[in-house]
């Protein structure tokens, strides 16, 4: 891919729109819904941010770091990163990519967990004035290929754990320089025989890193040496810069990356800052982070706006393993959370984690997926304190919508996603084209400060979803109600959400397709209980014997482990439209008829889980 010169000619060329960058909504613009959830604002949240107030997400990091400076910024496995140490250490990271010859607006990937190394080298990417590309570590070679190459990116932060894979994505990218890291590199000054035990634990007892050959790439600890005794040049960033490629499916399955510009994330940042730091106090607040910081929600709520707090930032490498989770929460208090409905629950299902102390909680946050009742009732019977949602998605870098989260103004849980947040609008649109009025659904459209310039190098892709007057369509279908408040009810894409990730029917298809004993297939979402939905599959044969196993051992070589079908159902042939179209939908009504049959057959027999497994057949 041809390198830009400057990020802001060739990324306004790759949308292929007019640009819209309001510092303030239109309120000439207005419809029969626009403007009435001012009047349910709590008191201390302004109706609009001031977007100007920071030229860039570097300039505003680095008033974080030298405000805060003795603060205690993250957490990992029982050692503290300082905001002070955070601020040295990005620079000197800053300034060894600049010495490599990372220049202003090339894309730089980061393939790391909630590690110390994960804020140091996010910082360090934008204060050298280039991009960062967020990419999950659990993906396959296959995925991972694509989105270097897609992206473009000279250099890649890297897991030790995953550079096997990075090993085998690597040919046809343009990636130039690897820096390659391990859990125990950053947990002191000097890597010290804690750091050093764990890395030899974790490599040679517990066998979790697997022999790779990256035989030019680079240490962190090297990489940071380098850089302290180089100088770093200042970048004057500006709004239109861009900050982030963050890679999403849209509605065709294929990953594209949302270019979400230095005003996109300053915006969002302050939105939801002015909207939750009334609720907290001026004393030092810790967050736990079990959600990953490569996850735009996680990034903008605990990595950004508890940064603006001087707050204490509790980062959990993997909250799957709950064992160790508990261990690194015996010595900690947390007064904010933000979680998934699927962590919540592994949390309460968790007895060590029930019988906390929960005095020092003030905010407990959720959003990635909905929220059903029966968790958020625990949580608040365990903790005494509500669970409150909100909406967004990473083209909106990613905020749209919030509940408010002070206790006076919190209404009871009835699964609405909240309030639109300063400075921006909503609007649903009817399959007419025109605006819906207070209690008539439609299509959620966003216009706002925090909407992405577009979709990296696709015109066509940021055509379908964003207008010329900075309308997002969302494809989510909802309504508004008198107060303004937001509910959702439908989804227009065929998007499957499976624990807040994204999962996108047309790749699952596509992988299937490149196996030879599959002539046809659908994927589709089923509602499941634990992670919202789970991924089911249909697919024709090309013959007799294909099985199960085949089939799941294909998809875990080319798909990461949430992306894999759970269900599997072998038919003759799937529904189609006149001109050959498979019918997703029509696959997905059928499902979702059989699980109302069976739950009311089993009603007080059997949970979602087992009506699930009985109507699909297999597990």
């Amino acid at each position: 891919m041809d390198q830009p010169i400057a990020p802001q000619a060739a990324s306004d060329a790759a949308s292929g729109i007019e640009r819209f960058e309001p510092d303030k909504v239109d309120t000439a613009d207005t419809a029969g819904t626009d403007g009435i959830w001012y009047a349910s604002y709590p008191p201390d949240v302004p109706r609009e941010i001031d977007v100007d107030r920071y030229a860039s997400v570097a300039h505003f990091f680095d008033e974080c770091t030298s405000r805060f400076s003795s603060r205690t910024a993250f957490v990992s496995i029982g050692s503290e990163m300082s905001y002070d140490t955070l601020a040295r250490k990005a620079k000197a990271f800053a300034a060894y990519l600049q010495r490599i010859g990372i220049a202003r607006g090339d894309r730089v990937a980061i393939m790391l967990p909630n590690t110390f190394q994960y804020p140091v080298s996010l910082f360090g990417v934008l204060k050298a004035g280039a991009v960062v590309v967020n990419v999950n570590p659990l993906y396959t070679p296959r995925e991972l290929a694509h989105q270097l190459k897609d992206s473009g990116a000279k250099a890649i932060v890297v897991f030790e754990n995953f550079a096997k894979t990075l090993e085998q994505a690597l040919p046809g990218t343009a990636v130039e320089h690897v820096v390659v890291t391990a859990l125990g590199d950053l947990l002191g000054e000097t890597i010290n025989a804690k750091g050093r035990l764990l890395n030899f634990v974790l490599k040679h007892v517990e066998k979790m890193v697997p022999p790779y050959r990256l035989p030019q790439s680079v240490r962190m600890r090297e990489a940071l040496a380098l850089g302290a005794k180089s100088p770093l040049a200042p970048v004057a960033l500006t709004h239109d810069d861009l900050a982030f490629l963050q890679y999403t499916g849209g509605t065709t399955g294929v990953a594209k990356g949302a270019m979400l510009t230095h005003r996109n994330v300053v915006a969002n940042l302050l939105q939801a800052k002015a909207w939750a730091e009334s609720q907290l106090s001026g004393d030092v607040e810790t967050v736990l982070t079990p959600l990953p910081l490569y996850h735009i929600l996680s990034l903008t709520v605990n990595g950004l706006i508890f940064l603006g707090l001087g707050g204490r930032n509790i980062l959990i490498a993997n909250p799957r393993d709950m064992k160790r989770v508990m261990r690194i929460l015996r010595n900690q208090t947390f007064s904010g959370i933000l979680a998934i409905n699927t962590l919540y629950k592994a949390f309460l299902d968790n007895e060590e984690f029930c019988k906390r102390d929960f005095s020092n909680l003030k905010l407990a946050m959720a959003g990635g997926m909905a929220t059903q009742r029966a968790v958020a009732d625990r949580f608040k019977a365990v903790t005494g304190k509500p669970i409150v949602e909100g909406y967004g998605l990473t083209e909106c870098s990613p905020i749209v919508a919030l509940n408010p989260v002070d206790l006076k103004h919190l209404r009871e849980f009835d699964g609405s996603v909240g309030l639109p947040a300063p400075s921006t609008l909503v609007r649903f649109r009817k399959e007419d084209g025109a605006w819906a009025g207070i209690g008539e659904a439609g299509e959620l459209c966003v216009k706002g400060p925090q909407v992405m310039k577009g979709y990296w190098m696709r015109p066509d892709e940021t055509a379908k979803v964003l207008d010329a007057d900075g309308w997002l369509a969302t494809g989510d279908i909802g309504i508004m109600d008198s107060a303004g408040f937001i509910k959702l009810i439908d989804r227009k894409k065929d998007m499957i959400l499976v624990s807040g990730f994204n999962v996108y029917p047309s790749e699952i298809e596509d992988v299937l397709a490149m196996h030879p004993g599959v002539r046809e297939v659908a994927a589709i979402g089923i509602p499941d209980e634990a992670q919202g939905e789970r991924v089911k599959v249909f697919i024709v044969p090309r013959g007799p014997g294909l099985t199960r196993d085949e089939i799941l051992q294909h998809c875990r070589q080319h798909l990461t482990g949430y992306k894999v079908p759970k269900l599997i159902e072998f038919r003759d042939e799937l529904p189609q439209t006149n001109v050959g179209k498979i019918l997703r939908r029509a696959l997905r009504d059928e499902e979702l008829a059989k699980l109302g049959t069976l739950r009311n057959a089993s009603a007080g027999r059997a949970g979602t889980n087992g009506a699930q497994e009985a109507a699909t057949g297999a597990r």
